[in-house]
């Protein structure tokens, strides 16, 4: 099994197999409009422009687990991250990443890279994991760990 085996809707409703980034290197991160952290949404952007002619993929999935922090519709989400952020990374649909209804991508991504002390819970917006092109999970990111702070290790990795 690997991310390939999912498919999400985007933030404009259509449905996009994951396949579709096969031989990529991904970044999929959970996101929010209302966090302290949303402004890694400039650093994510810049990354994505760095790296993207090399099959880089940033996958941005908006979620409002953590203090209501999405609470938009896609369509409002969408416009906020291309007018504040200039984002054109592929975003998806608003999920739950947590609990009984997560999405089931997400569910797989906390069972193949676990957090802190093995726990598999996301702790908040903007956890980051990194997949290799074959669609393996390497590597979780906290949220606090800054676009500015990997990249260099995602080069020295990938490109």
């Amino acid at each position: 099994m690997s991310v390939y085996d999912f498919s999400a809707e985007t933030i404009t409703g259509d449905v996009k197999p994951l396949s579709d980034f096969k031989g990529d290197v991904l970044l999929i991160v959970n996101t929010a409009s209302e966090c302290g952290y949303t402004k890694q949404y400039k650093g994510l952007q810049e990354m994505y422009e760095r790296f993207q002619e090399r099959s880089f993929q940033i996958l941005g999935f908006p979620c409002n687990q953590f203090g209501a922090q999405e609470p938009d519709s896609n369509e409002a989400i969408a416009a906020f991250c291309e007018r504040n952020y200039g984002v054109s990374f592929p975003m998806f649909a608003k999920v739950q990443v947590n609990g009984e209804d997560a999405h089931p991508l997400f569910a797989y991504l906390r069972e193949q890279a676990p957090g802190e002390n093995g726990v598999d819970d996301i702790k908040w917006n903007f956890t980051k994991f990194l997949v290799d092109r074959q669609g393996n999970v390497v590597k979780r990111y906290a949220s606090g760990e800054t676009p500015e702070q990997i990249t260099s290790e995602i080069e020295q990795r990938y490109f």
